[in-house]
């Protein structure tokens, strides 16, 4: 049965211009949309009042836009130029590709309200209708002149502005079955040509000489002989497009009570008064340099000055303990080392001289440069180190050095808690190409958009979808200073959202969990217009199905669990099938360039779906992803391309199911062995995350005498929970027992106030696991809450476990 709305017309007339046709449509359903079950005649369509069809959105565009020629705006018609119809032409397309999703979401869940919900509010090809808009037609013989005052009287009170730009780019998030094996093959099968197509996006003075080296696999080379500049690619090629007064970084701290904005000529000018500071003092193309900072401005200056001079940075955490930033400055041997005198905590600033010192005295061969950004809440006393403000005061701006595609933008240290650190390096070349197509076809951001990453520039996703990613695609991106909650509370980052329109945010699943708990029922999401938001990504750890269910939910938007890691760069996993739709608890398909396979404890792929194994790239990954580690090739190929030959080693474990869903599971040593049955910790986890009562938990394998482990958890309690903690921890272990079977029967389990977590949201298991058996592992400098580790030993230890400790 198809369903139809009714449509409201206007025909503009006077006896020298007549209105021919025109197409309305917004959230009031002021268009007809017609929707049958037959995929093949799906159409989205708009009829005159006598019955006459006039626009199909599939296959009729093309009959009407050749006729088009004016978009009507508030001030009155814009002409239409060639590529503006096909823009047109290509919105309302992926609009039809949107219904047909839409439509088999309802007839699968026999939901009624999905229209309003989803099609019109956050159609598939970008093009928000959130108010009316009109495609004007003209007779030939009319002057567009004689139009407009007709247009204007007659028209202009039902019709507003477009919600924004039509976006002439390709998404490719949501995707048909046909579409996506079409792409995905070609990027496998001809990743030449697949990345060189994708490379046209990027701004470089000088062309590759190949696409793709392979003459010394596994160390492959992406763009070799091509030369350019992360920095212009980033930040001047927009101000030379006419875009300088466009939003660049917002900065946004509740802890410091400052907000400021800077526009792309704002930011060129600050990034290049930077670079000439640090060109001034000796810092040049190949040195490198540490920053050590927290979430403020000078941060991301610091970076993109680095990238214009071609000096090679890493970024540490700000707050690291001494000998954690010690094994990094004596790893990666910097000229230079930028920092602040302190980072904020909702408890007050966090000192930065103190860690500093320490590793100083540390190391053998201590940075010649030392500049130092301080801060109002804790000043610094400086010893030999230059005030930032000082060393910028007399600098000169400087242009963008070219540097080589292959020559590494920055270096990123692993959380590693033994042996040498993990320096995953990462190049200039394909990194762009990668993060600029990752923004515009699975970030679904036009440039002037506004995107906030809810992370750390000190982590991978601060580096990529803080800094690099968004500033590539011409977006806003939001730089906070604060927490989920308490800064001032669980409706912190929905504030964000609102006054900044932000349009797509990402953000790890602990985070999102925090604010559940304290805002079970969402009362706070209420509280904001959050109509701007239109996607919510979600990396770091697995989303566990409940918190999936209830965000997407409330939020009413595309929620993308995205499965990567720091030496990919970019997201693995994230895609979803137009008629399969998110599956709770799953990544998605695998991206482009990405050829995921799953093998077994012998080293076989498993060619079943369904099966949990060992999650593995075919090589050569895709432009983006890490060429090798810093100074450590031996360390490369043990770490990550010895166990299974011809294959990147993620270590992680998951499954791919029979829609080719990628479901990641856990890190590969976070498997339960109970007397022979293997079991996964993130499925128990899952399940006990489903109770109404559990905000978060952990699962471990302790030492069995008899079953060789067994699984036991810490629970962390929503809130506003009243009820008797024992009551819930019975109900948790007949939960698992019930869901996934006697083999997985809790051992034990106990509420604990926190986890220990990482600061970029994993729970420390191994620490946990240890303590279990009575060992105190290494605890690693990426801790973001070191008294829960306490928490977690007294819980293990009224378990009865953590003997000795």
């Amino acid at each position: 049965m198809a369903r139809q709305f009714r449509v409201s017309h206007r025909r503009c007339t006077n006896d020298n211009v007549r209105s021919e046709r025109y197409w309305t449509s917004n959230v009031q359903k002021k268009a007809t949309l017609e929707f049958t079950r037959d995929r093949k005649s799906m159409s989205v369509l708009c009829a005159e009042a006598s019955g006459a069809a006039m626009l199909y959105v599939k296959g009729a565009p093309e009959s009407i836009l050749e006729r088009c020629s004016s978009i009507l705006l508030p001030n009155g018609p814009v002409e239409l130029s060639a590529a503006g119809r096909q823009a047109i032409r290509s919105s309302l397309a992926a609009l039809a590709s949107e219904a047909l999703r839409t439509l088999a979401l309802a007839q699968r869940s026999g939901s009624e309200d999905l229209l309003s919900s989803q099609l019109l509010r956050d159609p598939a090809n970008f093009v928000q209708l959130k108010q009316p808009f009109v495609v004007q037609s003209f007779p030939q013989r009319t002057p567009a002149a004689m139009a407009v005052p007709c247009l204007r009287q007659r028209i202009a009170r039902q019709v507003n502005v477009l919600h924004r730009p039509l976006a002439g780019f390709n998404a490719v998030r949501h995707i048909s079955r046909e579409r996506y094996n079409k792409l995905h093959k070609e990027s496998i099968a001809n990743p030449e040509g697949f990345w060189s197509h994708a490379a046209a996006a990027v701004s470089w003075s000088k062309s590759w000489s190949t696409v793709l080296d392979r003459s010394n696999p596994p160390f492959y080379r992406w763009f070799p002989g091509a030369q350019l500049n992360m920095c212009y690619n980033a930040v001047d090629r927009h101000v030379e497009a006419g875009l300088g007064g466009s939003n660049a970084l917002i900065y946004d701290s509740p802890l410091a009570g400052v907000k400021k904005t800077f526009t792309y000529s704002e930011l060129q000018r600050e990034v290049s008064r930077t670079a000439g500071a640090l060109a001034k003092l000796g810092i040049g193309k190949g040195d490198r340099v540490v920053i050590y900072m927290p979430m403020i401005p000078e941060a991301v200056f610091a970076m993109l000055a680095c990238a214009r001079l071609g000096a090679p940075h890493s970024v540490v955490f700000g707050g690291f303990a001494g000998p954690e930033l010690a094994t990094r400055l004596e790893d990666f041997q910097p000229k230079a080392i930028i920092w602040a005198s302190c980072g904020l905590e909702p408890k007050g600033p966090v000192e930065y001289q103190p860690m500093i010192k320490e590793a100083l005295e540390l190391v053998e061969t201590t940075p010649s440069v030392r500049i130092c950004k301080q801060r109002p809440e804790a000043a610094a006393v400086l010893d030999g180190d230059l005030d930032w403000d000082d060393a910028l005061a007399t600098a000169e701006e400087v242009a963008c050095e070219q540097v080589d595609a292959t020559d590494p933008l920055y270096m990123l240290y692993t959380s590693g808690s033994t042996g040498k650190p993990k320096g995953v390096l990462r190049d200039t070349g394909g990194y762009a190409v990668a993060l600029k197509a990752s923004m515009a076809q699975f970030m679904n951001m036009a440039p002037g958009e506004a995107y906030w990453a809810a992370s750390d520039i000190g982590w991978v996703v601060g580096h990529s979808y803080i800094v690099y990613g968004p500033l590539l695609q011409g977006c806003a991106t939001v730089l906070y200073e604060g927490k989920p909650i308490g800064t001032p509370d669980a409706g912190a980052f929905w504030r964000v959202v609102e006054e900044y329109q932000v349009r797509a945010l990402f953000l790890a699943p602990t985070a999102l969990r925090a604010i559940r708990r304290v805002d079970p029922d969402g009362e706070l999401v209420r509280k904001y217009n959050l109509s701007c938001l239109r996607s919510l990504f979600v990396a770091g750890e697995r989303s566990d199905p409940e918190t999936t269910r209830f965000y997407a939910s409330i939020l009413n938007v595309g929620y993308y669990d995205n499965w990567w890691q720091t030496e990919t760069g970019h997201p693995i996993c994230g895609l979803q099938e137009d008629s399969v739709g998110r599956k709770d608890g799953s990544a998605g398909l695998p991206l482009f360039g990405y050829d995921v396979a799953v093998f077994d404890e012998r080293g076989h792929i498993m060619q079943e779906p369904n099966h949990a194994g060992h999650l593995v790239v075919k090589l050569p990954l895709p432009p983006g992803t890490f060429p090798s580690l810093w100074n450590n090739d031996e360390g490369f190929l043990k770490s990550y391309l010895e166990e299974f030959p011809g294959y990147y080693n993620s270590g992680d474990s998951g499954v791919i199911d029979d829609h080719g869903y990628v479901s990641v599971l856990e890190r590969s040593d976070d498997v339960i062995n109970v007397a022979a049955h293997r079991l996964s910790c993130g499925q128990i986890e899952a399940c006990i995350k489903a109770h109404p009562d559990i905000n978060d938990c952990a699962v471990v394998g302790a030492t069995d005498e008899l079953k060789g482990q067994v699984p036991i958890a810490l629970l962390v309690l929503m809130d506003a929970t009243s009820r008797a903690k024992e009551d819930i921890v019975q109900e948790v272990k007949a939960r698992v027992r019930h869901d996934i079977g006697a083999i997985a029967s809790l051992a034990a389990a106990e509420v604990v106030e926190q986890l220990p977590k990482t600061r970029s949201g994993k729970v420390l298991r191994k620490n946990i696991r240890g303590m279990a058996d009575g060992k105190l592992p290494p605890i690693p400098g990426t801790i973001e809450n070191p008294p829960a580790l306490d928490f977690a030993l007294n819980g293990l230890k009224r378990m009865g476990y953590a003997k000795g400790l």
